[in-house]
């Protein structure tokens, strides 16, 4: 009996062994996850070595202590692509006096890049003279750098980007991201108005109220010395809304 309970136990080993053996199921293909992760605020850039129509990027790292946004779009030769990154465009020397870098990706090929941004320097918009777009266009024709900032999302395409923005710090931690739809075009005012706010309230550890724009009032974390008389806290440029809303006055 001890040797057929023996004997039992060992065939079902061998019989577990041989179903996970190629022989009997054939090479086994892993399934690619097709929900890939969005870095989250706080965290550290993904980085990346990418070609681009300014030649090879190593991103962040190229950029140094500045602030830095990366801009997907879901395909060139598109319009509202186009439309956006003209704006952009338009803004890029703002930008680049506050110490601000662009860098634009979509999965499209370096050569369909170079063509687009030569057909799109050549176009006048909303009345505005032709620009040159001095930021790259990274190729990510392999989506390697799309997935790892969570920028494909499968239940909408499993190759094109969705139209993403990522803010990222000195430092390279990312302080904002958005996505919006392709059929929607992105708000490029808004976008250089989250960065002077961030550039701001990091250098001088104040807030922004709701819909704050450069040379409006602040708001401070804490009550600013509440041994202060009222007259005393005027003088210094502050004031409430409530005894837990304070503002400072801008310079």
């Amino acid at each position: 009996m001890k040797k057929m309970l023996l004997f039992f136990l060992i065939f079902l080993s061998a019989i577990q062994l041989w179903s996970q053996d190629e022989f009997f199921d054939g090479p086994q293909n892993p399934v690619e996850d097709r929900n890939f992760r969005t870095p989250l605020i706080g965290e550290k850039a993904p980085s990346f070595k990418a070609v681009s129509t300014n030649g090879e990027i190593n991103f962040p790292g190229d950029y140094g202590r500045s602030w830095k946004i990366l801009f997907s779009h879901p395909q060139d030769f598109t319009p509202v692509c186009t439309t956006e990154l003209l704006e952009l465009a338009k803004l890029q020397d703002k930008f680049e006096k506050m110490g601000v870098k662009i860098v634009a990706i979509s999965t499209d090929k370096l050569d369909t890049h170079v063509q687009w941004k030569k057909a799109m320097e050549g176009l006048t918009y909303k009345d505005k003279e032709p620009v040159k777009i001095e930021f790259p266009l990274v190729a990510d024709e392999d989506l390697s750098v799309s997935k790892r900032y969570g920028m494909i999302h499968a239940e909408t395409n499993n190759t094109r980007d969705v139209r993403g923005v990522f803010i990222i710090d000195p430092d390279n931690i990312i302080q904002a991201s958005y996505f919006y739809p392709k059929s929607v075009g992105r708000n490029t005012e808004e976008l250089l108005r989250v960065v002077t706010a961030l550039e701001k309230t990091s250098e001088e550890h104040v807030m922004t109220p709701a819909n704050w724009k450069a040379g409006d009032d602040i708001l401070v974390p804490t009550v600013p010395k509440p041994e202060g008389s009222a007259d005393e806290l005027a003088s210094e440029g502050y004031y409430k809304l409530a005894w837990f809303v304070w503002f400072k006055k801008a310079n």
